[in-house]
């Protein structure tokens, strides 16, 4: 597989885009969907450009900064089939509900939506939109950060991948292996996104702070996942998106402030 193709496939995993495959291109299969997680990054940074635009046209086209935000953070979660919200939600079901690790991975495997889930999604969607109206007043810097926020993001998912054992004996927690070795590759990958806003003007102490915030966030996620269900799940790669990119938005958005 080229970069262009494990790219367009790790997309395809992190989005609902209709991207056709290259004529000639190797079909999906569990390998390849594994080498294409090392392109997770430039997925995020796609999806972060597009959020960009959006936000950007939004604001030209007269709109208030709020609904501007409340626009790009629904056509976000439309455009990836709210699969990274959808994580997050089943993480607070089943840790806050959860008394045992069978009752939290039944839980979190539970379609319905409950109380603890509910509340994260709000919390969730609130922060970015209050993040993202204050970064809707400069929204050419705001496409930078999105970009960063869109790539470390990506990236985050696959932390726990890296870091904790599979928690079930099936599920995408299961299939998604990346070797030590080429989450170093992701990591190189993701420092150079993470610096995008410097080309917006921010400062290089505001784009570290906003890596180490995310990072400190997802290590803290893995590290709750490993007491309350004793590794990984693909919900748990979800929670640690939405955490790294909460607290890039959070980081950029005080230094515009």
């Amino acid at each position: 597989m080229t970069l262009v193709d494990e790219t367009a496939e790790a997309l395809r995993f992190f989005s609902r885009l209709p991207i056709p495959r290259r004529a000639g291109a190797t079909t999906a299969s569990g390998a390849a969907f594994g080498l294409a997680l090392r392109r997770a990054p430039f997925a995020g940074a796609v999806l972060g450009l597009a959020s960009g635009l959006v936000l950007l046209a939004a604001t030209q086209a007269g709109a208030p900064n709020a609904v501007a935000a409340w626009l790009v953070v629904g056509l976000a979660a439309f455009v990836t089939g709210a699969m990274h919200e959808d994580g997050f939600a089943d993480v607070a079901d089943g840790f806050g509900g959860g008394y045992t690790k069978e009752r939290r991975l039944e839980i979190m495997r539970d379609s319905r939506i409950g109380a603890f889930g509910a509340a994260a999604l709000i919390l969730s969607f609130g922060l970015r939109v209050a993040a993202l109206t204050a970064l809707a007043a400069a929204p050419g810097k705001a496409l930078f950060v999105l970009v960063a926020a869109g790539a470390v993001s990506r990236a985050a998912c696959l932390a726990p991948v890296i870091l904790l054992p599979p928690a079930r004996a099936d599920g995408l927690g299961r299939a998604a292996v990346l070797s030590r070795a080429r989450g170093r590759e992701v990591l190189w990958t993701t420092l150079v996104f993470a610096a995008t806003p410097l080309l917006a003007g921010f400062s290089l102490g505001v784009c570290v702070l906003a890596l180490l915030l995310a990072g400190v966030a997802v290590r803290g996620l893995c590290v709750w996942a490993q007491k309350m269900i004793g590794g990984q799940t693909g919900d748990v790669a979800g929670a640690a998106q939405q955490a790294a990119e909460i607290a890039m938005l959070a980081v950029f958005s005080g230094a515009l402030a």
